[in-house]
Formats: C-alpha cells, sequence, structure tokens
C-alpha cells in the first residue's frame, strides 16, 4: 500500500504533514472513529482526503458550507481527483447527474449538505454507493450545546446506520469539553475511538483587547502600526460598506464583504484581498471559511462576538504562517447592552414562535396536515415585509422552529447561474426566433465554455454582456429564449432561502417548543455571552482565559498579550530606563520590526524610534536592511 506520506507528496506536493494530521489519518485507516480538534487554518481536509486516495470508495463529507463544497470540489478537480458535491440550491436533474456520476462514475468525494440526508430520493441511491468513510465538518453543529447547532446534523445518523461499517471522522476548530462528548455520543462513535486534539494555544498571535468608545480611531492607529493584510470582523451588513468607505477616506485599501453580495463580487473581492490588492477586508462572519491566505497580520473585531468560540475561530485567521499576528478586540461600554439585546431577539417569546410558524405556513401556502417532506424556496425579506414583522426576532423564531424539529430553515443559499445544452449539434445551426440577441449570445456561450454539452456548466451572464457588449437583461432574455426553443437548460442566478417541512404543518396550539430548545440552550448562549463580556473587560492574561474556557490549564501568563506585556512594564521600574528595558526585552525573544514594537510597547513611536536610533549608535542592537528587523548582538 502506498504510504500517507506518498500520497501527500503525489497529489499535493507537501514534505510533511503539520501537527495531528498524521495521527489522525493512521487511526483513520486503522477503521477507528475518530474526532479531529483542530485549529482554524490547521488542515483539516488533509486528514481525509489523503486517506480516502488510499482506498477504492468514496467519502461522504457533510458540511453546512455550501462556498467551502465547491471551493473543495474545485480544487480536487485541479489535481485530478473526481469530486462532486450536492445542495439545495441544486435542479432535481443537476443532482441525478451527480448521483450518477457517484454511483457509477467512480468519484472520490461526494460533498452534501446535512439536509440531503432527510431526502427520501438521495437516501434510495445513497445506499447503493461505495461509502467507505464518513466525514463531518464544522461537527460542533451537531451538538445542541454548540455555538452553531444545525438541526439538520442531527439526520446524519442515518448515514452511520447505512454504512455501519464505514469508519466516522468528525472534525471542528473549536468545541468545549462537553460539546465534544456530545459529538462523540450524536454520531454514536464506537468502542475504540479515537480523539486528538490540538492545543487551542496560538502562541505567534497577540491578543489584545482594548476599551475604547472611539473604536474607529483606535482600528485606525491598530492598523497604522502594524503593517500587512487585515480583516475587520463586524456584526452587520451596513457597517461593512460604512468602515470599508471610513479607511478608503484614510488611504488605507479596504473593501467591504458580506453574505448578500453576489458570488461574482465576493469572488472579486475576496480575490482581490488574497492577491494584496486590497489590503484591508471589512466583513461579516460570512468572511474566512476555507480562506486560504496565511499573512494576516492582524484580525480586529470590531464588535464582540456573541461567543468565545466564534471569537477563536476569527481571531485564528491571523498568523496561519506561524509568524507573529495580532488579534484586537475593541470594546466599549455600550457592548455589554448589546449583547444582552442580541440575547433577547434570540429568544423572542413563546408565543412569537407560534405566530411566526402559522405565518410560515400561510406565506408558504401549506395547508394544515400537509408539507410533510416539502421544500420550499422562502423569500424571508418579503415574508416579514407581508406580516409585518421584526427580522431579527422572526429570524430567531425559524431557528428555534428548526431546533424542535418542525422545519429545516436553510438560509440564503447564493445559486450561479449555470447551462446544459441539451439540443444536439446540428440542432443549434437552425435556430427560429424573433430574437436577434439569441444567435450571438449561443456562439459567444460556445467559445467561452467548454463541457457544455456534457453537464451543467456555471456561467456568468455579466462577463456574457461585457464581452458582447450587451445589457444583461439581454442576456437573460437571449438565454430564456434559448431554453424556451429546447436547446439549452439555464438556471438563472438567484439568492434564497428554503423551508424544508420536516413534520406535517401543525395548528399554532400543538406547536410545542421544548425546554432543550428554548430555556436550557437560553441558559447556554447566555453563559457564552458572559464569558466572552468578561474576556473583553476583565482583567488577566488572555490566552490563558482562552485556554480555560476550552478546558486547557496553564499556571504561567503567555507573556505576550497585552495583559502580560503591561504587567512586566509595571514590575519596570518608572523612568528613563523603562523604555529601555521594554525594547531590550522584545528583542530577546527575537528579530523585531518597528512596527511589531509600536503595537506592542506603551510608548508614542517617536519615542520608540528615537530609542532605536540611540542604541544603534551605541551598538547595543543591530538592524538589517533587508528585513527591516531589529536584533541584539550575539
Amino acid at each position: 500500500m502506498v504510504s500517507p506520506a506518498a500520497i501527500l507528496k503525489r497529489y499535493w506536493g507537501y514534505d510533511g504533514f503539520r501537527p495531528l494530521q498524521a495521527d489522525i489519518i493512521e487511526s483513520v485507516i486503522a477503521g477507528h472513529d475518530t474526532l479531529g480538534l483542530m485549529p482554524t487554518g490547521g488542515g483539516k481536509s488533509i486528514t481525509f482526503q489523503v486517506p480516502t486516495m488510499m482506498h477504492d470508495g468514496l467519502t461522504l463529507v457533510v458540511t453546512p458550507i455550501v462556498s467551502l463544497m465547491k471551493d473543495q470540489c474545485d480544487a480536487l478537480v485541479k489535481r485530478r481527483i473526481k469530486a462532486a458535491y450536492l445542495h439545495a440550491g441544486l435542479t432535481r436533474a443537476e443532482s441525478r447527474r451527480v448521483i450518477e456520476n457517484c454511483l457509477y462514475g467512480n468519484y472520490k468525494f461526494l460533498y452534501i449538505s446535512p439536509e440531503r440526508l432527510s431526502n427520501d430520493y438521495f437516501i434510495s441511491y445513497f445506499r447503493q454507493m461505495p461509502v467507505r468513510l464518513i466525514v463531518v465538518d464544522e461537527a460542533h453543529c451537531i451538538s445542541q450545546w454548540g455555538y452553531d447547532f444545525r438541526p439538520s446534523f442531527l439526520h446524519i445518523s442515518k448515514a452511520r446506520a447505512i454504512f455501519p461499517a464505514a469508519p466516522v471522522l468528525a472534525l471542528t476548530a473549536s468545541a468545549t469539553a462537553p460539546v465534544a462528548d456530545d459529538i462523540i455520543a450524536r454520531l454514536e462513535f464506537r468502542p475504540g475511538f479515537q480523539r486528538f486534539a490540538q492545543s487551542f494555544s496560538r502562541p505567534n498571535i497577540v491578543y489584545v483587547a482594548r476599551n475604547t468608545e472611539d473604536k474607529m480611531g483606535q482600528m485606525l492607529r491598530v492598523l497604522s502600526n502594524v503593517g500587512g493584510s487585515a480583516i475587520v470582523y463586524v456584526r452587520s451588513r451596513r457597517k461593512t460598506k460604512e468602515i470599508a468607505d471610513w479607511l478608503t477616506a484614510q488611504g488605507i485599501r479596504a473593501v467591504h464583504y458580506h453574505a448578500g453580495l453576489s458570488t461574482e463580487e465576493k469572488a472579486d473581492k475576496q480575490n482581490r484581498w488574497k492577491d494584496d490588492e486590497i489590503r484591508v477586508i471589512v466583513a461579516t462572519n460570512a468572511f474566512g471559511m476555507g480562506i486560504d491566505k496565511p499573512d494576516v497580520r492582524v484580525v480586529i473585531h470590531y464588535d464582540l462576538p456573541t461567543s468565545l468560540e466564534e471569537y477563536y475561530q476569527e481571531a485564528g485567521r491571523a498568523g496561519r504562517d506561524g509568524r507573529k499576528a495580532y488579534a484586537v478586540l475593541l470594546a466599549a461600554g455600550f457592548d455589554k447592552a448589546t449583547l444582552h439585546r442580541k440575547l433577547t431577539e434570540m429568544f423572542p417569546p413563546k408565543e412569537f414562535i407560534r405566530k411566526v410558524y402559522e405565518l410560515l405556513g400561510n406565506f408558504l401556502d401549506v395547508p394544515v396536515g400537509e408539507g410533510y417532506g416539502n421544500t420550499y424556496e422562502f423569500n424571508f425579506s418579503m415574508f416579514c415585509k407581508v406580516f409585518e414583522l421584526p427580522k431579527r426576532q422572526a429570524l430567531s423564531a425559524l431557528k428555534i422552529l428548526s431546533q424542535a424539529t418542525y422545519i429545516d430553515f436553510i438560509e440564503e443559499i447564493d445559486t450561479q447561474a449555470r447551462v446544459l445544452i441539451v439540443a444536439r449539434k446540428e440542432e443549434l445551426y437552425n435556430i427560429r426566433t424573433e430574437n436577434r440577441d439569441v444567435d450571438p449570445v449561443l456562439q459567444m456561450l460556445l467559445r467561452s465554455y467548454t463541457g457544455l454539452f456534457a453537464d451543467y456548466v456555471f456561467i456568468n451572464e455579466d462577463t456574457l454582456a461585457y464581452k458582447l457588449g450587451m445589457t444583461a437583461d439581454r442576456i437573460y432574455s437571449a438565454l430564456i429564449e434559448l431554453g424556451r426553443l429546447h436547446l439549452i437548460h439555464y438556471v438563472p442566478r438567484k439568492r434564497t432561502p428554503f423551508i424544508v417541512y420536516l413534520t406535517s404543518r401543525e395548528l399554532p396550539a400543538h406547536v410545542l417548543i421544548p425546554r432543550s430548545c428554548y430555556e436550557e440552550r437560553q441558559a447556554v448562549v447566555k453563559r457564552r455571552m458572559d464569558a466572552m463580556e468578561e474576556y473583553a473587560f476583565a482583567d488577566g492574561c488572555r490566552e490563558n482565559f482562552i485556554l480555560r474556557y476550552f478546558n486547557e490549564q496553564r499556571s504561567e501568563g503567555c507573556d505576550h498579550c497585552d495583559y502580560c506585556i503591561a504587567e512586566r512594564q509595571n514590575r519596570v521600574a518608572e523612568g528613563p530606563l523603562s523604555l529601555e528595558n521594554g525594547v531590550k526585552y522584545m528583542l530577546s525573544n527575537g528579530a523585531r520590526t518597528l512596527d511589531e514594537m509600536v503595537a506592542t510597547l506603551s510608548h508614542p513611536r517617536q519615542a520608540i524610534v528615537k530609542h532605536l536610533r540611540e542604541l544603534l549608535d551605541e551598538g547595543v542592537v543591530t538592524y538589517d536592511e533587508a528585513s527591516g528587523r531589529f536584533t541584539l548582538p550575539k
């Protein structure tokens, strides 16, 4: 048998594994159910992709992130590895083609969203697939006590029952001990299962919490003092644009990013940022999953997340290259009230939840006693407008109804436009239509995209419009006409949520909200928010606070967070020697740039520059122009 190291080298070009990767791979190869707790950027996908290439069967990957499915499939296909994915945004015909390829096409990977396992049509074919490994990504979503619980993840036990011999690999970047135990129980891990956990310590990340009412000014100071690529996280779509525009006005190249942008806009902004054309991307938490940019030097949280799990995952996108990076949290007094308001919004009164359930059935025209197993496209904004519902509370109500297993609410899926040519080639030369745009649009399709006769191909209507000098409406009209003539099958781009009824529609009086979905979960969410608030405002080593939260213990401080640095400086005598000692201490732990010293030491930039010049003149420190770093002579 070819070794895992040889597979890694052949397909990915790496000479060795990262920490824990080899251990998890060996466990999976040995047939053990396995839980892998690996930090963001730790290389989780390698732990199932390598063993898959060592066996003849199919690996099922269950993940809630549609964009990640596509990204990973595209990356595998580029390496000439056959992979496909299914999600609720695909048409029935597209889904059938994927399923047939998995049955007969010797595919190695099938990525699915968890709700797919509640689909009887899929299950009937799934039973016939040669599944050898089941992977659950973002496994904390299966736990009632996880910060991002998804009821649809509970369907995964069906896959386990159908293929009892296939080991299960569960992966997540952040899980407390109770959540990890719950994952193991819900996935019915067999005796002999293995658990691997990498330390939650990130020695290269400097955790900083700044209590300030002037968040904009503080953010600008951080970005001015720390060079390199940056992410600024906020908690509303409106703020992403406001802050990005403000940073641009200050001379910092910035763009905004959120889930409401089109696929093309998101891809363009993401690529410009990855290529360093843009320095700062201001985003909601929709940005980051699957983003492979190792040289992010600073992640700033402008708003408080609702849990330390979220904060740790997002902050962990800094410094994946192992070099020094900063995770800065900006907190103000009003943030406490904001967190408490969010808790109220996340758990609206039960009567309001029942009202939302009733109005949902009316909106989708689902009669009482009907709807079981059916999937409905759902315009959430229109729903709230028609019934004059507050959006945040209505969204929370739908999520609680999902947790109570009345419905499955699949939030916004952005489906890219795609085309399949269904006519024979000779039929394309004799088209009869009054729409003069049809022929040039068809010819441009054929010139711009390959494989149109074999399968659905993603297209970009805006690109076609640019190439042909037409409006997007004309392109759309021509594609619709080609579909009407039965020459192509055209699926327009759209962005829509879905509702799946998991039970027949009930009368509101019969809708029961269990304690586990409301009171108990409310208590868990409050504890998480309290921990986030304490981290932001309390004294103490930041990294140790995070480690304790994830059940790791360490007696000494990290020595590099803002609190530990301040404590060390307080121990130094007041006076002219305090700056000298601070500089020498930093340099005693390795070479440092000026920006790194300014960001860490509580002294003005001008004072640090002046002092470094004096130390250079005295020969106490040396400076390397190539790297821009100061060092202590050996």
